[in-house]
Order: structure tokens, then sequence, then C-alpha cells
């Protein structure tokens, strides 16, 4: 390759941030995702999700029952330019049934963003999801959003997010106020205030001060607010810690910004500074060793599969995050686990559910890719030697139902629909021995009421869900004799004909553990 492309690749990959939005549901990030977009020039107007009569949906909820619902139940990935920069957002599912997609689409991500309610603190889901993030020891950046209600004091959720999650944090900027009260935030390594002008931030008011005693401060904050937000940043500079940009990159300091994002207050400063710190594409393990964003040969792994993104097409889409090289429209690469060479003829780029045809991307970018059944979850992409890329994680499932078809003559396209949702990691499906009946796995309860909605809207099946008892799903390796897993259990086959013992309780897996000391039970499949 000549050193004109090899330049045109470093500089390319310079610009480009792929990062991941992660938090509790109604946190706001779908807020602050279309806030992102706004700066971007992506789109002109920030659909919400309060605002459904006006079907103003947002831009990145596009499935049909997260119209209906207001939360995003997929990872949809949003791209676009902002001041010399490509940005590469992957907006995951904040309802913590969809952990499991959330968790994959982590390993495309090579930084975080972690929202905050100021007035919840660290919520449940945010803990498992910053666990995700901080095993892969990815920079994580804190914004603590709702600053115009009234919320618990700065001090207090910095202290929970040291205590809850383990890591030390240190506030870019401060707020002057809340809720009511709320006038402003200091910026503390710039020494300027940004003006909270209620829902009017169209254009940002920023005003340069010589500290946090300036007189101006006092002017717009009141003698007790200048008084007690003093008192608050020395205390900061006095018993803080220091900023150090190595432990933000190793994923050991979280920068925090404080701000509003329904009311456009402190996004721009949190995305100006975002960018400037956040890293750019990071290499990823293969079974070739580390392979580096500037390795000229193309490489790539399947993340995500997504069915019928365009109903009317009823089309399959897998998502793709470029490790290495430059990937060109017609390229032709090998498809590491079929063992042959296939055409990348429709790569698509996309904005939700508005797509365009896309000539070249680049390390860090997401393409989508028109799937016609060839591809799974975790699959790898290169050109010249295989490369296979580290395993994407998969969990057991908790919450099992059998599954019943109401009419027995959409057999074909029940059949379509299950082997889709799959391949897509909705579900888990199991099969009985002997009856061969269909029994679904699932992490959290929505996922059963999403794979109902998606049977009857796109292949237009009348399904019934039958709860098991299950709570737990171990593999079974070794020599399997079926009689044994009787007693609060039940023996099924995965998809690929692995035994998958099934159990009602802790009690019961225990026992056929005890009983059956030669086989290994496992939490994921082998």
């Amino acid at each position: 390759m000549n050193k004109t492309i090899t330049k045109e690749l470093e500089q390319e990959v310079q610009k480009r941030r792929t990062f991941a939005i992660i938090s509790h549901p109604d946190a706001g990030k779908t807020t602050l995702t279309e806030k992102l977009l706004l700066f971007g020039g992506a789109i002109r107007l920030a659909g919400t999700v309060k605002g459904r009569k006006a079907n103003k949906y947002a831009t990145s909820d596009w499935m049909e029952i997260e119209k209906q619902r207001g939360i995003s139940v997929t990872s949809s990935v949003l791209q676009f330019d902002y001041k010399g920069h490509r940005i590469n957002i992957l907006d995951t599912p904040g309802h913590q049934d969809f952990s499991e997609d959330t968790y994959r689409t982590l390993t495309a991500a090579d930084s975080a963003v972690m929202l905050i309610d100021c007035a919840k603190g660290v919520e449940e889901q945010t803990k498992k999801l910053f666990q995700v993030c901080r095993k892969r020891g990815i920079p994580i950046f804190t914004f603590i959003n709702k600053l115009d209600r009234e919320g618990r004091n700065p001090f207090e959720l910095l202290e929970e997010i040291e205590e809850v999650l383990g890591i030390r944090s240190y506030p870019m900027n401060w707020p002057i106020g809340m809720g009511k009260q709320l006038c402003g935030i200091y910026d503390r390594r710039k020494t300027q205030v940004e003006l909270y002008q209620g829902k009017d931030h169209e254009r940002i008011d920023v005003k340069p001060v010589a500290d946090y005693r300036d007189p101006l401060i006092r002017e717009m904050a009141g003698d007790y607010l200048f008084e007690y937000t003093g008192e608050e940043l020395e205390l900061l500079d006095v018993a803080g810690d220091p900023f150090d940009e190595e432990k933000v990159q190793r994923g050991e300091l979280t920068p925090v910004f404080f701000g509003s994002a329904v009311n456009n207050f402190g996004v721009q400063t949190f995305l100006e500074n975002f960018l400037a710190m956040a890293p750019q594409p990071a290499s990823r393990n293969s079974d070739k060793g580390e392979i580096q964003p500037t390795d000229e040969k193309f490489s790539g792994y399947i993340f995500k599969i997504q069915a019928n993104m365009n109903p009317a097409h009823r089309d399959r889409v897998a998502f793709l995050r470029i490790v290495s090289g430059k990937f060109e429209r017609g390229m032709s690469v090998k498809h590491v686990r079929a063992g042959k060479e296939i055409k990348l003829s429709q790569p698509q780029q996309f904005l939700a559910q508005d797509r365009e045809i896309v000539d070249a991307a680049y390390p860090g970018d997401i393409i989508g890719l028109f799937d016609p059944g060839i591809f799974r979850i975790g699959d790898s992409l290169s050109q010249g030697e295989d490369r296979v890329f580290n395993e994407l994680p998969t969990f057991p499932p908790e919450l099992f139902a059998k599954v019943v078809v109401k009419n027995a003559l959409k057999h074909k396209q029940y059949q379509k629909g299950i082997d889709q949702l799959t391949e897509e990691g909705t579900i888990q499906v199991f099969k009985t021995i002997g009856f061969e009946d269909i029994i679904l796995g699932v992490v959290g309860q929505l996922q059963f009421e999403v794979f109902e909605h998606r049977m009857k809207g796109e292949y237009g099946v009348d399904v019934e869900l039958h709860r098991q008892p299950f709570q737990y799903a171990r593999w079974v390796v070794g020599e399997v004799d079926p009689g044994k897993f009787r007693i609060n259990s039940m023996l099924v086959k995965d998809k690929r004909g692995d035994y998958v013992a099934l159990f009602e309780n802790e009690y019961a897996m225990r026992t056929s553990m005890e009983k059956n000391p030669t086989l290994q039970f496992l939490e994921q499949a082998p």
C-alpha cells in the first residue's frame, strides 16, 4: 500500500470518536443524543420522547414498540460530523431487559458517556453497564443531567460515583444553583461561566471570569449563592482529585460535567471537552494478536444483527465495527467462519432509520451490511490473512417460556421469525428432547413482549407464550444421560445441538452438579 493511502488512513483514524451512552432508563439519554445531533447539524428538530401526540418520536427510536412505549429497545448507530471530527454514537437500550444487546454494543465503543440523573444518582442499570466498560478499561466521561430540576448535592453525587462504582472523579465544571435557583455553571479549567437562560439555549452565553470569586458571578447569582458556590469550589480545589489525563485514558478517573440536556445547557461544552479528551479508535484483540486501526489490511466484526429495519423491504442488516484498514464499497473480503470470499456491495451508514449508501469508511466507523442470512453475531471479516476477533459476550437467560403458534398454517413464517430474531440476539431458542417443543430464553420480561409484538407485526404470526418455572440455564459438556435431569430441571438442546440444562432453582442446579461429577456446567455455550 502506498504512503498516500497510509497517511490518509492515519488522518481518518485521528478524526474519529466512537462512543456509547450508558444510563438507567429515564436519565435523559435520548434527549442528550438528540442535542448532540443538533450540534452536528444532523437533525433540525429534536423529537421529544414526551411529544407523542405530535408524532415527534426520538430520532434513534425507530421500532414501532419503542414509539409506543417511549423507550429504546435496540441499539442504533448515529453518525455525524462536528468541527473536524467524525462522531459515531452507539445509542444503547437503557431498559435493563435489553442489557445483552447493550453489552455486545459496548464492545464496539472506544469510550463511554455515563449519564446520571441529578435527583436519582447512580442507579441499578448504570452500575451493570459501568462494570462492562470498566472491564474493558475504556475511558468513561460523566454527564450529570437535569440540573434544571431540584436534585441532590453535587458532592453527594460525586461521593456516590466514587463509592458505588469505585472510580475517582474530577468535576470539569460546577453548578451555580440547581432547579429554580440554577443560573449557570462555572468551568474550572477555562475559568469562565456559562449562563443559564431557561429553555432558550440556541446561542450559548459564556463569560470569561478571573476565578470563582469574580464579581460577575455575585452579580448573576446573588450574595448567598455566590458565597455558597465559592465555598464548594474552594473545598474542591483543596480536597478534590487533581486532573490526570493518563488516568482518564485508563478508565481510572472520570471527568464530570453538569448540565441539562432538555434545555441544551452545558451540552456543547461537554461535547467539545469530550472530543478533545476521548480516544481515537483503539486496537482489538484477535487470534493473531492486537490488530491496530492503522494496519492497512481491512478487518472488522459483526456485533449486532437487526431484521426488518425497513418494514417495506423486510431486510436484515448486520452491523460491522471496522477495526483496521480502509473499507471501500464493492470490496471483496473473507468471511472467516464461513471460509469464503464475499462482496460488500450495499454498505450503509445510519442516522437511526435514515440511511445512505457509503462508498468509504474507516476504523471506528460502524457500517450496516445487507444480510441474506449469512452472518452471525461475532463473525469476523478480513482481507489477507484470516483474523478472528475475540468472542462477544453471551449471557445465560433467566426467564423461559414455551411458544405455541395459534395458527398451524403459519408455521413457515413462524420459523422464519424465530430464526431471524435468534440471530439478532433478541432471544435464545431451545428445543425439548423428544417432543421438540420450542422454549425461549431471555434476560428480561420485556424481551418476551417485543418477541410477541414483532412476530405479529413483522411476520404476521400470533403466538402464545407459556411461562416455564426455570431460572437458570447451564450448558452441559461431557457424556450426558438425559434421564438424570428430571427433578426440578429439564434437558434441552440449543440451536447448535448442544445440551443445556434448565433448573428451577439453585438447589436443583447444585444437586445435578453433585450427581454428575464428570460433567461440566457452563454459563456460556462452549
